[in-house]
């Protein structure tokens, strides 16, 4: 009965259900399925870890010297860059006006015009004025892009990818990193053209060439400062101002600044008018400005300036056809850059010339000179013909040449064989030479003032004389021969010693040394009797203004090359010169005298190779001892012309005298000056007939220096009454 009222077990037919019992088969496999693919995902295999093993350590290892190196290096970095910055601001805040920076020369130039007004040469350093970026000719600008900067317009300054590029050629050239290319952009170049702020001082340097070195140093340190500088710079200025700055500052050789001065220097035109090829040669300057100078090398400049039409061709700047246009037209140089005449005049204006104005100048000068163009290639020509054609082959004598007006005014010089140089030893200035017989006109000077007749007579033959302290000198004549009497005009014809020295004792060796002094030979003379024959030494430019002295009548010369100077923009000229002309030193008889006796030694003696037809010519040769020197100066009505020839270390010339080869580059010379102008007659004077006198009716002498009791002394045995 208990049985029967027990209830069904409600847990275990849950938990078991009988077999019996109906359930729904999709229910029943439903939760078992889905339980079994949870459990599938839930339970994928783990990965092993690496904790162990000795790879797994050095992994960890270089992971933890990654991060340090990074951290390190961009703090490191940060610090850098701050500092760069604080670098960069305290430099941009010294940075002043663009326009301050445009001429920066620490002197002044110098340009010399001929007499006709004609530009021959510059000195100093040469600014043409200022030009912008904008202003300057587009090929121009481009042309400096190409070759120098080609990212200019994309940079900060500093180019690291042309750096690397640098440093890569370098290397790969076999030099350091830093030696040959720099890789500097032109902002970079720009502040070294500024020297990174630092101006000229001359307290400071030695020269302002040691200062300009000391700009272009490429050490590290100097490289690192001049990037700060660069930058400084970039955030200070435009791109272009930037550009104006390096155009108006670059040093492009011949002493010219700037492009302006460099367009002007070598073609005559403002750099706003250059074409291609012209600017191509301006920008390949930059690379070396002596060694591609279009006046040193034509040729070399114009195969340079092809390597910047590449650039510029390559960059897009020209088109194939500018280009090609281009290489077929290369850029010449103007008339005068071509000319480059008067080198050496130039040197001797700039040397005799007030140095605050010349030498020293810190303004723009112009400075209008005596130079003639046409004479002075003549001169050039003559001399390098007769070298080549009458001079042995490596014959290492030199000549010299020098042209002027009676009054002074040198219109041509050519101070040794090499003519296209500047700043070389000047032979027609600076040697000191002995003048030889060409002295002698200055001996007969003194007796024609004194009222000797050229036709009054003088023994020629054996002569000595005792010379306290050194005994007994007894010249003798070049042919070794005595000609017995001869007249004061035979004697100078045929350049006899022995009567020159007799008439110097006679006229007064006090004497002679006034008038030579006089007539501006400002040299020591000789104190005893070898005075006569030109044992003393002078200048060519001194001798030939002498003889000047006589051609203007008797009058002392200067001879001078500076008719004006002023300063550029002015109206007003600072200084004026209009003659040489001086005191006179002898009568204008005894000058017009003096003349007739040297045309006789052209027409007839010593001096008959440089006779030019149609034209009257006075002159006199000069030879020293054992040929060391030979001279020949003469005149036409016109111009006065000396030339010397020797050998700079007084070897002996050989076979050479003053009426040789001086007398044919002197007539080569005057045949070019005298082309196409009608013969002048000279202004001479020919002697009245001698008549014979007694000692009451000597010459007229004047009583200088006490010659009087000389005259006294040796009358009859020279003059022999005459």
């Amino acid at each position: 009965m208990t049985e029967s009222k027990r209830g069904k077990p409600l847990v275990a037919e849950k938990r078991y259900p009988s077999g019996g019992r109906k359930t729904t088969p999709a229910k029943r496999s439903a939760k078992p399925a889905r339980k079994t693919a949870i459990r599938k995902t839930s339970r994928k295999p783990r990965r092993k870890r690496s904790g162990g093993g000795q790879g797994g350590f050095f992994r960890r290892l270089f992971r933890w010297i990654g991060r340090l190196i990074w951290g390190v290096t961009w703090r490191v970095g940060a610090v850098v860059a701050l500092l760069i910055a604080l670098a960069v601001g305290v430099v941009y805040s010294t940075l002043p006006e663009v326009d301050a920076l445009l001429d920066g020369r620490a002197r002044g130039s110098v340009t010399l015009l001929d007499r006709d007004g004609k530009v021959f040469a510059w000195r100093g350093d040469q600014f043409g004025g200022v030009i912008t970026a904008d202003t300057v000719s587009p090929h121009l600008k481009n042309a400096v892009i190409a070759t120098e900067d080609k990212r200019f317009y994309r940079h900060f300054g500093v180019s690291p990818r042309g750096i690397a590029s640098a440093v890569r050629i370098n290397l790969s050239e076999g030099r350091g990193p830093l030696s040959g290319h720099g890789g500097s952009t032109i902002t970079q170049q720009t502040a070294k053209l500024l020297c990174l702020g630092v101006p000229y001082d001359p307290s400071q340097w030695e020269s302002e060439a040691a200062y300009e070195a000391d700009c272009r140093q490429g050490s590290l340190w100097r490289k690192a400062k001049e990037a700060i500088y660069a930058m400084a710079m970039e955030a200070k200025y435009s791109k272009d101002e930037i550009l104006t700055i390096y155009l108006n500052r670059a040093f492009l050789g011949a002493g010219a600044r700037g492009f302006e001065a460099a367009s002007q220097r070598y073609f005559g035109k403002s750099a706003a008018e250059v074409d291609p090829a012209e600017a191509a040669m301006l920008a390949g300057l930059l690379k070396a400005p002596t060694r591609y100078a279009p006046t040193n090398s034509l040729k070399r400049s114009q195969d340079r300036a092809n390597v910047v039409i590449g650039l510029m061709e390559e960059q897009g700047y020209l088109t194939a056809s500018q280009a090609r246009a281009a290489r077929n037209n290369p850029a010449e140089l103007s008339e005068a850059a071509a000319a480059r005449a008067g080198g050496y005049f130039a040197d001797w204006v700039m040397a005799s010339g007030p140095e605050f104005f010349t030498r020293n100048t810190t303004e723009d000068v112009v400075i209008r000179t005596t130079l003639d163009q046409r004479i002075q290639q003549a001169a050039e020509a003559a001399l390098k013909q007769v070298f080549e054609e009458k001079v042995s082959e490596g014959s290492k004598a030199q000549a010299a040449i020098v042209v002027m007006s009676a009054d002074g005014a040198v219109r041509a010089m050519v101070g040794g064989r090499k003519t296209k140089v500047s700043g070389a030893f000047n032979r027609a200035t600076q040697a000191l030479r002995q003048t030889g017989s060409s002295f002698k006109p200055f001996v007969y000077a003194t007796a024609l003032e004194l009222g000797y007749s050229p036709l009054a007579t003088v023994v020629d033959e054996p002569y000595c004389i005792d010379i306290p302290g050194s005994g007994q000198w007894c010249p003798k004549n070049y042919t070794n021969k005595f000609y017995g009497r001869v007249t004061l005009a035979d004697a100078l014809k045929n350049s006899l010693n022995i009567p020159a020295v007799k008439v110097a004792e006679v006229a007064g060796l006090d004497n002679v040394r006034t008038v030579a002094s006089g007539f501006g030979i400002e040299s020591d003379l000789a104190a005893g009797p070898a005075l006569a024959l030109g044992a003393s030494e002078s200048t060519l430019i001194e001798m030939t203004g002498a003889y000047a002295g006589i051609l203007n009548g008797g009058s002392a010369v200067e001879p001078y090359g500076l008719t004006e100077l002023k300063l550029l923009g002015d109206d007003t000229p600072v200084m004026v010169t209009t003659t040489g002309i001086g005191e006179r030193v002898i009568r204008d008889e005894a000058a017009k005298q003096l003349i007739w006796m040297m045309e006789r030694v052209v027409s007839e003696g010593t001096g008959q190779r440089a006779k030019l037809p149609g034209w009257q010519v006075a002159g006199k040769t000069g030879t020293t001892q054992a040929a060391r020197d030979a001279w020949f100066i003469g005149f036409t009505a016109d111009y006065v012309a000396g030339v010397w020839m020797g050998y700079d270390d007084n070897t002996p010339l050989k076979g050479v005298t003053g009426g040789g080869l001086p007398a044919e580059i002197w007539r080569e010379t005057m045949l070019r000056v005298t082309e196409g102008m009608t013969p002048t007659p000279l202004p001479m004077l020919a002697p009245a007939a001698p008549v014979q006198t007694t000692r009451q009716t000597q010459p007229r002498r004047r009583q200088q220096g006490g010659f009087a009791k000389a005259v006294d002394n040796l009358l009859k045995d020279i003059f022999g009454g005459n």
